[in-house]
């Protein structure tokens, strides 16, 4: 890692411990996760929650550590490199932040400090028709007398099978960018109907069905008709959240391949001192290295200025990690030949978990056109 100040070395360091005594193999990987149909330990989570890792970077007055966006840089990059299952960090980490900017008290109180607890929280804004396109969604929330009535589809939601709430973008008004609201929806309310869907990666994201889900007035986080400038203040942390897990997968799929082609001999030596092998590490490590220098100085930034909007710096983390680390993990494949492909080894859960991170909180493509409009473009 990165030099850090001693308090961040000695919470990485943990971690790293942690990780390696209580998931540090396949098997007991394989045992928390229903040999990897699951992203997400209950049970781990809330040990780590004990030892105050999930609220590091939350306010003390919900039950965090009163840290910022290294803090939870550090734990995603660390616990993502431990292979740690607690998929539900992510969108519980970056659910919060709205609740922070724009929630009630009431609302901070109970999921801040349910996330620090080890609660799962979820967000929801792709619809069938509105992916890239938030601001196409239909999802509609119409007002009545004892609240909000919401009716529609959701799909692709993280871990709302896990999530105490769903914090909910939903259409209250017919104008496209500005007729958009925050709910905070409990998951077991009357109306919600939560599928999971069937993907390579497992069980991780759902569909959402709501039929006449009634939630009261006081579910609004924020302003009503407002989402939309909410989403895009906090839209910044959610890709740096997911560039700093990405850059602790791709350094583990990195020091896989490492242990790999040192071990594995052919034509009498080990692969890895074949120059073309050689060189290909030395491209992936210098890429790699280059991905921490950029996150770390994103939440750097981050910490200094934490009412800044950083959508140029926090696009290009995003872009450039998640890129590289889906890169690593196909070099790693193409490296370890057959074993790469094998379920036996990690390398092929390696590439889906990269695959799809160039896709998710943001395609690549949609990273590039954020960067591109910051220059006038």
């Amino acid at each position: 890692m990165l030099d850090l100040n001693p308090d961040l070395r000695a919470f990485a360091a943990a971690i790293d411990e942690f990780c390696r005594r209580e998931c540090g193999t396949r098997e007991q990987r394989d045992a928390l996760t229903g040999n990897g149909t699951e992203n997400h330990h209950g049970g781990l989570y809330r040990r780590m929650a004990e030892l105050g890792w999930l609220g590091a970077g939350l306010p003390e007055e919900y039950g965090g550590a009163g840290g910022g966006m290294t803090e939870i840089a550090v734990f995603a990059e660390r616990s993502a490199y431990g292979l740690a299952p607690v998929g539900g960090y992510t969108t519980s980490i970056i659910a919060a932040g709205p609740y922070l900017k724009f929630g009630t008290e009431k609302q901070r109180t109970e999921v801040i400090g349910g996330v620090a607890a080890g609660a799962v929280e979820a967000i929801s804004m792709s619809e069938p028709g509105a992916g890239s396109d938030v601001a196409a969604l239909t999802c509609k929330a119409e007002r009545v007398d004892d609240g909000y009535l919401i009716n529609g589809q959701k799909t692709w939601c993280s871990n709302a099978h896990l999530a105490d709430h769903i914090l909910l973008v939903a259409r209250t008004s017919g104008k496209r960018h500005d007729g958009l609201t925050m709910f905070c929806v409990p998951t077991g309310a009357e109306g919600l109907r939560i599928k999971g869907i069937d993907t390579m990666g497992g069980r991780e994201v759902n569909d959402l069905y709501f039929t006449d889900c009634l939630v009261p007035a006081e579910s609004v986080v924020g302003e009503a008709d407002r989402a939309w400038h909410q989403l895009t203040a906090g839209l910044n942390a959610e890709r740096l959240i997911l560039a700093a897990t990405m850059l602790g997968r791709a350094k583990r799929i990195l020091d896989d391949t490492l242990e790999y082609v040192r071990q594995r001999t052919q034509f009498g030596r080990p692969i890895g001192t074949f120059q073309a092998l050689r060189h290909r590490i030395a491209d992936l490590a210098t890429e790699l290295a280059c991905c921490e220098l950029l996150v770390y100085r994103v939440a750097a930034m981050a910490d200094e200025h934490p009412d800044r909007q950083l959508p140029r710096e926090a696009s290009m983390a995003k872009l450039k990690v998640t890129e590289t680390a889906k890169q690593i993990a196909l070099e790693g494949m193409q490296m370890m030949g057959g074993y790469g492909y094998a379920t036996e080894y990690d390398m092929e859960r390696h590439l889906r978990a990269t695959v799809v991170s160039t896709v998710y909180g943001g395609t690549s493509e949609v990273q590039r056109d954020i960067i591109g409009k910051t220059y006038g473009l």
